[in-house]
Formats: C-alpha cells, sequence, structure tokens
C-alpha cells in the first residue's frame, strides 16, 4: 500500500506584497516530508494560493506554521480585494491523495482546526466533509456577508465557530477548514470588461444556477417556494460553483470556477459550457487559466476531447495530449504554461521513472556498465514499450490516411490502447530495477542471530517475489499487446507494415526476455516457494500461448510483402 500522502491548498488573503507571500510561502514549506509544488499570487483577487503534498502530519504542521504567519503579517481591517474573504487565512482545505481514506483527513481537519483555534486565537468553521452541520458545509454559505458581516454573524449559535474564540478578531477574521475532494479552480476569459456579463455567463454554467424572478430577470421579485425559500433555475454543469468578475491586470472578465468533482464535470466540459452559454450572449471566449494545479487525467481527457472534435486521433502521447489541452484552452493567453509545475503528478515527481525518462544513449550507456542494474528485466519492458510505439505510430498513420477517414474511430481506439500499453511497459522499467534493488537490500540485512536470519529469510523471500512479479507482469502486457499489433499489421496503412511487423518482433523479444527473468528469479526448485512456483507456470503458459500468436501474425505478415 502507498504511503499515506495528503495536500493542502490554503487560501491567503494577500496577493500583493511579495514580502508577505514569501514569508507565508517559506513557513508552508518549512517542514520535511512536504513539497510545495505551487504559489498563486492574484493582484486583483488579493489573494494567493499555494499548494502543499505530504504525509498527513507534516502537511498539518506545515499549515499551521502558514496559518501562524499570515495571522502575523495580514491585517484583515485594510485588506480589499475581488475574492469573496472572511480572514487572513481564508480557507484551508486538506485533500486525500493517496494511501487514505476521506474519513482520515477529516480527522486531521480537527487536529488543525483545534490547534489554529487554541493557539492562535482564530475562530475556526469545518466545512466539506468536516462540517459539523449540513448548514457549514458549503464554504460559499460560510463566507456569506465575508470580512466586514463576520462580527454580527458570530453573536448567533448557528454560526457560532467549531474551534477558537466565539468572539470576532478583527485582526485575522475567521478560517475555514476541512477535508474535501480534489477541486481545481479554472477562470474563463471572455471578451468583455462587464461584470454582469460574466455573471449571466456564469449563472448559466454553475450548478446553482440563478434565482428565478417575476418579470425583469435582475430586478423583478424573487420567485419562492411553498417554504419560501428562492425558486431556481439550475445551471448546466454539475459540481461547479462560479461567479463572473473583472480582473483590471489583464483588462479582462473572467468566469470564475471551482470544480468540485471532476468526475461530474471536468476542465473541457467546463470551457465548453462557458463557450456556449458566451455564445448565445453574444460574447467569446478568449483563452482561461488554472489557478494552482490539475491532475494529469484531466488534462489528457481534455487533450482527447479536441483531438477527436478535430477530427484527429486521439491515440497520442501525454505530452501531445497536454500540447492539444493547452492550445485548445488557451491556457497561454494569459501567461506561460510549465506543465512540470501546474500538473500535479508532474510537480510531485518526473511523470516517467528514472530509468524511462533518460535519453536513449544513457539507458544505453548505464545498461553497459558495470552495475547489475538495469539489467535484461527493464530491457526486456523497454523493448515492449518500443513495440507497442511502433503499433501507435502506424494507429495513428492510419487514422489519418486520406481516404480512410470511414476508419478514424476505429484506428483512434487502436492507437489509445496502444499508448496505454507503451506506458505500462515504461513504467515496467523502472519497476523491475527497483525490485532487483529489494532483492540487494534483503541480501544486506544481519544474520548473525536465530532472529535476524528469519527476518533476513522472510524479506528475501518477498523480494524474490516481487523481483519475479515484475517480469511477469510485462509478459502478461505483452500478452495483451499483441492482438492490438496484429490488428494494426493486417488492417493498418500498407506503406507501414514492416514498421508493423517490428513493433511485433519487439514484442516477442520483450516476451522473451521476461520469461528468462522470472525463470531466474523463481530460484531453483527445491525449496521453491508456492507463489514462485504458480508464477513460474503463468509465466510457461504465457510463453507458449503469446509466442504462438506472435509467430502466427509475423507469417501472415510475411505473406502481404509477397
Amino acid at each position: 500500500m502507498a504511503s499515506p500522502l495528503m495536500e493542502c491548498v490554503p487560501n491567503f488573503s494577500e496577493g500583493r506584497r511579495k514580502t508577505v507571500i514569501d514569508k507565508i510561502s517559506a513557513a508552508f514549506g518549512s517542514v520535511e516530508g512536504t513539497s510545495l509544488l505551487d504559489v498563486d499570487p492574484g493582484q486583483a483577487t488579493n489573494r494567493t494560493v499555494m499548494t502543499l503534498v505530504g504525509s498527513p502530519a507534516a502537511v498539518v504542521e506545515a499549515a499551521y506554521r502558514a496559518i501562524a504567519e499570515a495571522a502575523a503579517l495580514i491585517d484583515m481591517r485594510e485588506h480589499r480585494g475581488e475574492h469573496a474573504r472572511m480572514g487572513a487565512t481564508d480557507v484551508c482545505p486538506l485533500i486525500p491523495i493517496a494511501g487514505m481514506s476521506v474519513e482520515e483527513a477529516v480527522e486531521w481537519s480537527r487536529v488543525l482546526a483545534e490547534r489554529v483555534g487554541r493557539l492562535l486565537g482564530i475562530p475556526v468553521y469545518l466545512y466539506e466533509y468536516s462540517a459539523t452541520a449540513p448548514h457549514r458545509r458549503n464554504l460559499a454559505d460560510i463566507r456569506a456577508g465575508e470580512y466586514e458581516g463576520l462580527a454580527e454573524r458570530m453573536k448567533t449559535e448557528w454560526w457560532s465557530p467549531d474551534f477558537g474564540p466565539t468572539e470576532f478578531n478583527p485582526l485575522s477574521g475567521a478560517t475555514v477548514i476541512g477535508a474535501r475532494d480534489l477541486l481545481v479552480a479554472y477562470n474563463v476569459n471572455l471578451n468583455t470588461v462587464s461584470t454582469r456579463l460574466a455573471n449571466s455567463v456564469a449563472f448559466d454554467v454553475r450548478e446553482a444556477g440563478r434565482v428565478l424572478r417575476d418579470g425583469h430577470p435582475v430586478t423583478g421579485k424573487i420567485r419562492t417556494d411553498a417554504q419560501g425559500e428562492p425558486l431556481r433555475q439550475p445551471g448546466t454543469c454539475k459540481s461547479v460553483k462560479g461567479v463572473g468578475w473583472y480582473i483590471p491586470e489583464y483588462q479582462t472578465a473572467q468566469v470564475s470556477m471551482n470544480l468540485t468533482r471532476l468526475s461530474d464535470t471536468d476542465l473541457h466540459e467546463a470551457y465548453e459550457a462557458v463557450w456556449d452559454s458566451a455564445q448565445r450572449r453574444g460574447l467569446r471566449v478568449t483563452g482561461s487559466e488554472l489557478v494552482g494545479l490539475v491532475p494529469l487525467d484531466s488534462m489528457r481527457k481534455a487533450g482527447k476531447y479536441f483531438l477527436k472534435k478535430a477530427g484527429r486521433s486521439a491515440g497520442a502521447s501525454d505530452a501531445e495530449l497536454i500540447e492539444s489541452a493547452v492550445q485548445s484552452l488557451g491556457l497561454r493567453q494569459l501567461g506561460p504554461f510549465d506543465p512540470p509545475k501546474k500538473i500535479i503528478e508532474y510537480a510531485m515527481q518526473a511523470p516517467r521513472g528514472r530509468l524511462a525518462s533518460m535519453r536513449l544513449g544513457d539507458l544505453a550507456d548505464l545498461t553497459a556498465s558495470d552495475a547489475p542494474a538495469p539489467g535484461g528485466g527493464s530491457v526486456a519492458a523497454a523493448m515492449g514499450a518500443l513495440g507497442a510505439a511502433l503499433g501507435a505510430m502506424v494507429a495513428n498513420l492510419s487514422a489519418h490516411k486520406r481516404g480512410w477517414e470511414n476508419d478514424l474511430d476505429f484506428f483512434s481506439q487502436l492507437a489509445e490502447e496502444l499508448q496505454d500499453a507503451k506506458e505500462g511497459l515504461l513504467v515496467a522499467v523502472d519497476k523491475d530495477t527497483e525490485a532487483f534493488e529489494g532483492v540487494m537490500k534483503a541480501l544486506a540485512l544481519p544474520k548473525q542471530s536465530p532472529e535476524q536470519q528469519a527476518e533476513r529469510k522472510t524479506a528475501l523471500d518477498e523480494a524474490n517475489l516481487q523481483a519475479l512479479r515484475v517480469p511477469l507482469e510485462t509478459m502478461e502486457a505483452v500478452n495483451r499487446l499483441v492482438p492490438l499489433l496484429e490488428q494494426i499489421l493486417l488492417k493498418g496503412n500498407p506503406g507501414s507494415r514492416s514498421d508493423a511487423m517490428v513493433g511485433l518482433l519487439a514484442a516477442k523479444a520483450a516476451l522473451e526476455g521476461a520469461y528468462w527473468n522470472v525463470r531466474i528469479n523463481a530460484g531453483p526448485e527445491k525449496g521453491r516457494h508456492s507463489q514462485a512456483d504458480q508464477g513460474l507456470n503463468r509465466a510457461m503458459d504465457l510463453r507458449q500461448s503469446c509466442n504462438a500468436a506472435v509467430d502466427a501474425a509475423l507469417a501472415q505478415g510475411e505473406g502481404l510483402f509477397e
């Protein structure tokens, strides 16, 4: 199981004074076990969003330090800005990323909230999954009236803070803390300076929609239900919050959105919804911007969507998909878009492992050195990845071949599947070396006492099993790859048949190479672990069936050249 990983994205009510922002970010990034991924200040909003990832305990400590620093440096009595706010640290969400549940994130949010309230004297409200009452779940409801209305609201039991003093803190205001799903802050730019028009588009799009009125849509009497609650016309996008505003530094109005559940509405879907609404109102979308970071999957989906919309194959590499998304969404209109800094997975670590990210010549040189790894398992996986890459190339060439337009969807789907196979095999390049390093660590364990010998044997058995599992996974991946390559060979662009043949030969080499690594890692038959026996038997079956499929495909391919 992966080590617990949590993200924290606090919003501080300061976006203009660089010295203040730098001091807060220095405090936020000062805890070992965390990575400060992004600091995104806004002049007009007078607000800075920071993104940090790490182990839960380290993240909570970092958040506390940043909140304390913000309280010492920001005087809310003097704060002005376009964005809604109620405190020096306006909101501090905790988001489970890996190896932990939402429930665990809720517990950590309570730990942080209690500490902030007790030690810093700041009133704290819990929201989203951490909320103590239904009316406190939505951030907009808690923030209603903003800083200026906070003193009066706090006098009521309905809005008494969950932690900290119940008296108004004029210097720091109040802070909202809670566990929530991953949220993407996304702004779409319009060719207008009118906040009213931008709001009209925002109301069309956001889930809450707009309040229904009798007569005039702005000044008319609000329509209500039997309980006296305002009736609303829902917007087009589920799990989207939005508002329109004017940004002087950009000299444009924006539809500012929070995409609170990407499975409901993803990046490209929100963009297209704004585009449609703007067009109906005689406006144009000129571009967009991401505030903070975005998941890689959202960029992949956007890239595929716009490629398909343009009648192109979506079976592209991640780099191509990202570039398609960046261009189509206009993410460079207001400034540069740097994927290593704006995509969560890239900011946390290299998108691929160290070996898979190497230049080909450097990988060859490292393999040729006297280091025992990377070895045959990594090279086998790399050959499989290259075979899949060749198949994807032929699929994309076929998808865009003149006169084959009716087959675009078929070849595009094949290209996507081959790209996925390529990425999986590239992961195996590094996993194989990591597995070998695990065996070396187990061999280095002390073995003086009977207890140490037993611990060493247990660790060594598990390490050897992992060293067997990785090449077996490579064989399974090749087994799924071969039918795709066969289709490309038989149905793809005739001018690229030789490339498809090389792809099949590379797959065969990957299969054989991985098999022999399974064999050696299974160890001698005497004393072999039962799981190793099972793995070896599976490898032998895969070798026989997959080799037969490759040889049959190669024979068919050879006939195509006659």
